[in-house]
């Protein structure tokens, strides 16, 4: 899948993420290209990613909050991402919160966009982080209890391809917890885009408006580099497949 005419297959896109800035590394060409088609996207931010600096004295949580909330409206104005919704949880106390209040209000959320596709983490959190391992149970338990016919729900994976041409650099940065990236099966791939340069120098401009996460990475890996290191997204087809009218899940096509 590489075209726009592949993403406009997936209709209505509903991205559910942890952190600011998730929802630009893993999704953010997708939606550029989705916005382009016309298709509605909605994003959704459990947290607001106060906890997200290496210096604390500088960057105290709740400045970084709101300075986090200031760089995400950018970042979602330059992909043409006009839908936004917070949860309001505690960066890295997600996996603490109270269940089904969460699960509740992300099936409210589903039920009034009715997306056709729902983008998330998958179980494995793509990085190992608990707020993402525990976000992608959520929007399972969501999509479940929405039970919308036909709706598709896609985890943000990792190819053992890839995994194998940036395995040296991520772990230099510390991308992934001890143990990740769980690289998924070839066959369970439903989405694999290459971004064309213009999207995936808008995808840059994008994540460098998130400047407290991306400047220094920038800055130390370079731009031809950084571009390059964000230009492939992939997603994989949950294990349960579409949804039917009955609200039970079906196996894919992809398996």
């Amino acid at each position: 899948m590489n075209t726009s005419d592949d993403v406009a297959a997936l209709g209505t896109i509903l991205g559910v993420w942890a952190h600011p800035d998730d929802e630009a590394y893993l999704s953010g060409g997708l939606m550029a290209l989705a916005r382009d088609n016309g298709q509605r996207v909605v994003c959704v931010t459990a947290t607001r990613g106060e906890r997200g600096t290496p210096d604390p004295v500088a960057w105290p949580p709740d400045r970084l909050a709101e300075e986090r909330t200031r760089e995400l409206a950018r970042c979602l104005s330059i992909l043409g991402v006009e839908e936004h919704h917070w949860l309001g949880y505690r960066d890295g106390g997600c996996a603490g919160a109270d269940r089904d209040p969460a699960v509740a209000r992300l099936a409210a959320v589903l039920g009034d966009v009715r997306p056709d596709t729902v983008l998330t983490f998958g179980p494995d959190g793509m990085t190992g982080h608990a707020d993402h391992r525990t976000v992608s149970a959520w929007v399972g338990a969501a999509v479940d209890r929405a039970g919308l016919p036909g709706a598709r729900l896609l985890h943000a994976a990792v190819t053992e391809q890839r995994g194998a041409r940036w395995g040296a650099l991520n772990e230099r940065l510390g991308v992934y917890e001890a143990g990740y990236p769980v690289f998924v099966a070839a066959e369970r791939v439903a989405v694999d885009l290459t971004l064309p340069p213009g999207v995936a120098a808008l995808k840059v401009r994008a994540l460098a408006a998130q400047a407290t996460q991306t400047a220094g990475l920038i800055a130390t890996l370079g731009v031809d580099c950084y571009t390059a290191w964000v230009g492939e997204e992939t997603f994989a087809e949950a294990a349960g497949g579409a949804i039917t009218a009955s609200g039970t899940s079906v196996g894919s096509s992809t398996g």
